[in-house]
């Protein structure tokens, strides 16, 4: 509880708190110390460790810009964007940092945003940058059921159900999560098409053409982006071919490895990661870790279990009310923090009733993807509202309100 207070209000640093569940687990004698040191340095928490730095080496080297400016290729019409570029996009995100494409490609969308308006005649399209904004953040956060790789939340349920011996292997949660990617972007672009088509001032947008110019900037393909390009394509098929036998960590960290041999990646690039998130994961890893062994999750469980509907309590109910729990939750706090509070409860709520944890645990996973509704929920929010601005006059064109709207 205090774990779960001080990550959704902020009230003490995440790094701090992480350090914090430490502390407390020595304090009170509730793990031996070696158990406690091997539950902080779970291979769940190695793999989000060189999945941060890795992403440092691929927005060092501007590979994530040259992955945005070929998805957008595609898009020369309202429909192409929303019904190719999007999906495509939502299936990258599972495996790079949507953080990273997405303040990549919200200003070239202002760019396609100030452009339109120009040619159209017009002052102002603010369901246009609404449009962009709103597709782009909803298709990027759904990317993150598609691989654990999406991002430490996906880690945090992996080591959860480590904890009750049902680690899926990386390959077999691509086999579930992935196929839900595409089919969510594809909602997401009907709705959008639906909603905002006859709202929209401008009638031509042709995006190709901004990426066009804006490709001629970057220049061709250098020696750095092909090997790292070369190097993350390694590691995920490794992931998803070799993870039951070396893990998700020993890939990622020979990734890394490989990286500073070809002078790519520093010492220096490694240590300016978010230490802060790994920390966050790996105090989540500790705390689910002593909420199973020593009974309280199942007591937590049992709790919860009690307040549930008979339809909810099990199976496919189950699975539902974590999700719309988890859902509603992630929008008040980070997506790795409400799986972390979360996690621990819905999976033995699963084991307890006869329900295949893999299905609570991954709705649960899901559903903290989608926080949707406040941009305090995850970073590509924030990024894109502060990122909708009228190029010319300064102006907010996305409010809050959109996002809840």
């Amino acid at each position: 509880v205090v774990a779960a207070l001080f990550w959704a209000s902020g009230a003490v640093p995440v790094g701090i708190t992480a350090l914090l569940v430490g502390v407390l687990l020595y304090f009170f004698q509730i793990l031996k110390p070696d158990d406690i040191a091997r539950a902080y340095a779970k291979d769940a928490v190695i793999f989000i460790f060189g999945v941060l730095a890795i992403a440092v080496a691929i927005g060092k080297t501007g590979l994530d810009r040259r992955i945005g400016l070929l998805l957008l290729g595609p898009a020369k019409t309202l429909p192409r964007l929303l019904f190719i570029f999007l999906p495509l996009l939502a299936v990258c995100c599972s495996v790079i940092s949507e953080h990273a494409l997405v303040a990549f490609i919200m200003p070239l969308f202002m760019m396609v945003y100030a452009t339109s308006i120009r040619a159209a005649g017009i002052k102002k399209d603010r369901a246009l940058a609404v449009m962009f904004a709103l597709t782009l953040c909803y298709t990027a956060n759904s990317g993150g059921p598609g691989s654990p790789a999406a991002g430490g939340r996906n880690a945090i349920m992996m080591a959860i159900l480590q904890d009750y011996n049902m680690q899926p292997t990386f390959g077999e949660w691509v086999m579930y999560g992935m196929p839900f990617v595409p089919i969510m972007a594809l909602v997401i672009a009907t709705y959008f098409f639906l909603r905002f088509r006859k709202k929209l001032h401008v009638q031509s947008l042709d995006v190709s053409a901004i990426v066009r110019r804006a490709s001629e900037k970057i220049g061709p393909m250098n020696r750095n982006e092909y090997i790292t390009g070369m190097v993350l394509a390694m590691v995920v098929v490794l992931w998803v071919t070799v993870s039951d036998t070396f893990g998700m960590g020993g890939p990622v960290i020979l990734g890394i490895v490989i990286l500073n041999i070809f002078r790519i990646m520093r010492g220096r690039d490694v240590a300016s990661i978010h230490w802060e998130v790994v920390a966050l994961y790996a105090s989540a890893s500790a705390m689910g870790k002593a909420l199973a062994d020593t009974g309280a999750a199942l007591f937590l469980a049992d709790g919860f279990l009690s307040l549930l509907p008979d339809f909810m309590s099990q199976g496919t109910g189950l699975a539902i009310a974590a999700s719309l729990f988890t859902g509603i939750a992630t929008n008040f706090m980070s997506d790795g923090a409400t799986v972390s509070a979360i996690g621990p409860i819905t999976v033995p709520m699963a084991t307890m009733s006869g329900t295949h944890p893999w299905m609570v645990g991954l709705a649960t996973a899901f559903a903290s993807s989608f926080a949707h509704t406040m941009i305090i929920g995850t970073p590509s929010n924030a990024i894109a509202y502060a990122m909708a601005k009228d190029p010319r006059t300064g102006e907010q064109l996305v409010t809050l309100g959109d996002f809840m709207k």
